[in-house]
């Protein structure tokens, strides 16, 4: 049984965060390492953001590289560098992806190209990552999987219908992976709501205040409430695993 310290409960423990330099992702890099834990930031061409990030983490031996998830050779060349830098991956956090707004009545819109940059960013991206980092995760014996997913998938209400099928199928493997990879790896998603972040084009201060209007905790979901979702995933919720965890005030209700 692992005794965790109290003040630095991941110490020890190297986490691997795609989308590190994102809102969500910057976020738990942050909690990540205040909890102890050595952080590779994965990051798609945001390398300066990264460096920074990286230099404002608390503790130190973290690690910033580049990652293209719909390119599984780009993925498999991130794992190789954190592996030899890092020694190992305990945790590895989902968060990249991408998404367009478009309303869910103009089909036109919805365009086939879209439809594949969406769920390969979306749910190959992600299958393909956790497929790269499976036996350094399982090699641990106390593996973490933490797949950011949205409420769009189970209620049909996000920034377009293809969005909503992708997060949707994200929370369907996160179950399947969940049977497939225990006992070594637990495997959990983290549902937020609208987040205020640039994550979607086009949605600004109007947007979210609509939100928060709406939301029976009167507020839009922010990063840190979705950071301390993924925190909690490794720190609190041990014997959690193939399940959704909601971070939307309410908004789902």
């Amino acid at each position: 049984m692992t005794v965790m310290n109290e003040h630095l409960p991941l110490a020890g423990k190297v986490a691997v965060v795609t989308g590190g330099s994102g809102g969500i992702g910057r976020e738990a890099c942050r909690l990540l390492a205040e909890a102890g834990a050595r952080v590779a930031i994965g990051y798609r061409s945001s390398a300066e953001l990264a460096r920074l990030l990286k230099e404002s983490l608390a503790g130190e031996g973290h690690m910033t590289g580049a990652v293209a998830i719909e390119d599984s050779g780009s993925i498999a060349a991130f794992r190789d560098r954190v592996l030899a830098e890092m020694g190992g991956a305990d945790i590895l956090v989902n968060s990249a992806g991408i998404t367009k707004a478009i309303p869910h009545g103009d089909l036109e819109a919805l365009t086939d190209e879209l439809i594949d940059e969406i769920f390969i960013n979306n749910w190959r991206g992600v299958f393909a990552t956790i497929r790269a980092f499976a036996p350094a995760l399982r090699e641990r014996g106390e593996g973490l999987v933490v797949n950011v997913s949205s409420i769009a998938g189970f209620t049909g209400v996000g920034s377009n219908v293809a969005y909503c099928g992708a997060k949707a199928g994200l929370d369907i493997m996160t179950k399947s992976l969940a049977r497939a990879m225990a006992p070594a790896v637990r495997v959990l998603s983290v549902s937020p709501g609208a987040v205020d972040t640039q994550f979607v084009p086009g949605r600004g201060k109007e947007f979210n205040d609509k939100v928060a209007a709406t939301t029976p905790l009167r507020r839009i979901t922010s990063p840190v409430d979705v950071a301390e979702a993924i925190l909690a995933c490794a720190t609190h919720l041990k014997f959690s695993t193939g399940d959704r965890i909601v971070v939307d005030g309410g908004r789902h209700l």
